[in-house]
């Protein structure tokens, strides 16, 4: 009987070990490339690029559990099918169209050299943090500059990376923003927790649209109606497809069929948000943003917000991203359930 009861005690710290090994979450620094790799259960997530040579720190690729790459490639590994519009457009970022004046989101390496001078950068300055376990952390800091490096912004970002339910990888991002400088945000489009998904996860765009910027810059998309489009939209608020754009909403999901799963994406505000019920700047062609702070633009000039912060004045933006993969979308339970535990956190 001691022996039995012994076997059966270490069948039971073995199972408890191996499913805590399956869902541990590893942060792995790469100093020389300038990117962090995260792995859940040995699987690879997401990996944080930080190299100057770009405009933005942002996580690219972003893996869903069932190892669907849910990103784009273009601009910084092209893969076929790939549209290749919006170059500023790369994984997961944030940032905002109009800082005293400096177009933080629409910087690429399309933009003229002539014109460089109306953007702003975003420049990691420190990887503050990283950690392993059953949630996975990274801590950075980075200066909103202009070209000459003079900083408007401090920023201090925090992820934990974590697999909450059977099927859904998580990220949760904290970012603390510190005026250096008084600092202007004034209601526009293009802004601020922004992701670009892959083609499949599109939804059918029917015609050919131009956007047009701040800066006077027009963006040709081509339709996309094939039958690797299968994405949709729906809103907290219970809109679908394209009624999400401009609409307001704590959560948004989009979710299609990639490979052999259904892909869910979904982003949750935060109450204590600034905006708070964020608008949603989701765009038919695979840009799935929040824009708490465009209010004037997406209320017809209903509401206008103007955000300021004073030298020195600080404000935090947070926001929980779910990646779920199967047989169907996340179910509506199961993202109540992780936006209740979200919300009602401080």
């Amino acid at each position: 009987m001691k022996n039995l009861l012994l076997g059966l005690l270490t069948v039971l710290i073995t199972g408890i070990a191996m499913a805590q090994s399956k869902t541990k979450v590893l942060v792995k620094k790469d100093t020389d490339k300038q990117k962090i790799s995260i792995s859940i259960g040995g699987k690879l997530f997401t990996e944080f690029i930080y190299t100057d040579t770009m405009e933005k720190p942002f996580l690219y690729p972003i893996y869903s559990p069932g190892g669907e790459s849910v990103t784009r490639g273009f601009p910084w590994y092209t893969r076929p099918n790939d549209p290749v519009d919006h170059p500023h457009h790369i994984g997961l970022w944030f940032n905002y169209e109009n800082v005293n004046g400096l177009d933080f989101w629409n910087n690429s390496y399309a933009i003229p050299a002539e014109r460089k001078k109306q953007y702003g950068w975003i420049r990691t300055e420190k990887i503050l943090q990283t950690k392993n376990g059953r949630q996975g952390l990274l801590v950075y800091a980075a200066n909103w500059t202009n070209q000459q490096k003079n900083s408007l912004l401090k920023e201090k970002t925090t992820y934990v990376f974590s697999e909450p339910m059977k099927g859904i990888w998580m990220i949760d991002r904290q970012t603390d923003l510190t005026a250096e400088q008084e600092v202007t945000m004034p209601d526009v489009k293009d802004g601020m927790l922004g992701l670009r998904v892959a083609h499949e996860l599109e939804l059918p765009v029917l015609q050919s649209k131009e956007y047009k910027n701040e800066n006077g810059i027009i963006t040709k998309v081509p339709a996309a109606k094939d039958a690797a489009t299968t994405g949709n939209y729906l809103s907290a608020e219970g809109k679908e497809g394209e009624a999400v754009w401009g609409s307001r909403g704590n959560w948004c999901m989009l979710f299609g069929k990639k490979g052999n799963d259904t892909i869910s994406i979904a982003i949750i505000d935060h109450p204590q948000n600034p905006g708070y019920p964020t608008y949603w700047h989701a765009r038919n062609y695979g840009l799935f943003a929040a824009n708490p702070l465009g209010q004037k633009v997406f209320s017809n000039g209903k509401e206008v917000l103007n955000f300021k912060l004073h030298k020195g004045q600080s404000t935090t933006f947070r926001y929980r991203i779910l990646i779920a993969s199967g047989k169907e979308r996340l179910t509506t339970a199961s993202l109540d359930q992780l936006v209740t535990s979200f919300t009602n956190s401080k």
